[in-house]
C-alpha cells in the first residue's frame, strides 16, 4: 500500500440504527471486546487507510463516549433514519478538501470483512476515476472504492437505503471487481439471528 495511504480515506458508515435489532445502535455491538465501530475502523486503518471518517447517527454521543476512535474524523448524519444514502452523502461531504483522491467505503455491520479484503480492494485504485468493489464468488459486495470524480454524482444518486448501488449499477461496465471470497465473508450484522456471528 506504500504512496496510497494518504490519497485514499476510509469512509466507515457507522450510523444505522438497527431496527430489527429492536434499536441498538450498530455500531455499539460489541466484537471481540470492543464496540463494532471500533473494530470496523481499525480494520480501515490495518488495510493502509491513513484518513479514516467515521459517519455517526443513532447513538452518536453513546458512540463517542464508549468507542476509542482516536485519530477518526467524527461525523454527524442528523439524517440517518432516512437511510444509508444520507449517510454516504455526510460522508463524501465531508472529505471534499482533504486531497483524498478516492474514498474506500466500509459498513460497520459487517465484521467478517477484514484487512486483507480492503485491502485488495485498495490496490485496485489507479486514479481519480477509479471504481472498484470487492467480490464475492463473482457478486459484487463491500467494500467499494469511489475515485473522488465519481462523488458528486454518487451523491446526487444515494437515496433511502441504496447507498451507491444505484451508480454502481449504471456504471458497471467501469468497475473491478476484486475476489475476496477466500478472506473475507459478507455477512450482515441486521436482525438477532445475525448476533451469532459476533465474537
Amino acid at each position: 500500500m506504500t504512496g496510497n495511504e494518504g490519497r485514499i480515506a476510509g469512509l466507515l458508515l457507522a450510523a444505522g440504527g438497527g431496527r430489527r435489532l429492536g434499536g441498538q445502535p450498530k455500531a455499539l455491538l460489541e466484537h471481540r471486546g470492543r464496540p463494532l465501530v471500533e473494530h470496523a475502523a481499525g480494520v480501515l486503518r490495518a488495510a493502509g487507510c491513513g484518513r479514516v471518517h467515521v459517519v455517526l447517527g443513532a447513538g452518536a454521543t453513546a458512540v463517542r463516549e464508549r468507542a476509542d476512535l482516536t485519530g477518526c474524523v467524527l461525523v454527524d448524519n442528523p439524517h440517518w433514519e432516512e437511510g444509508m444514502g444520507s449517510s454516504l452523502r455526510a460522508g463524501l461531504a465531508s472529505l471534499a478538501g482533504t486531497g483524498a483522491r478516492a474514498a474506500l467505503v466500509l459498513l460497520v455491520d459487517q465484521p467478517g470483512i477484514g484487512p486483507e479484503a480492503v485491502a485488495r480492494v485498495l490496490w485496485a485504485f489507479r486514479d481519480e476515476e477509479s471504481l472498484a468493489s470487492a467480490a464475492y464468488e463473482g457478486l459484487r459486495g463491500h467494500p467499494v472504492l469511489l475515485g473522488s470524480a465519481h462523488w458528486a454524482a454518487v451523491a446526487r444518486a444515494a437515496a433511502g437505503d441504496r447507498g451507491a448501488r444505484a451508480y454502481l449499477k449504471a456504471h458497471d461496465d467501469a468497475i473491478t471487481l476484486v475476489e475476496c471470497a477466500d478472506v473475507a465473508q459478507a455477512y450482515d450484522i441486521d436482525t438477532a439471528a445475525d448476533l451469532a456471528h459476533l465474537e
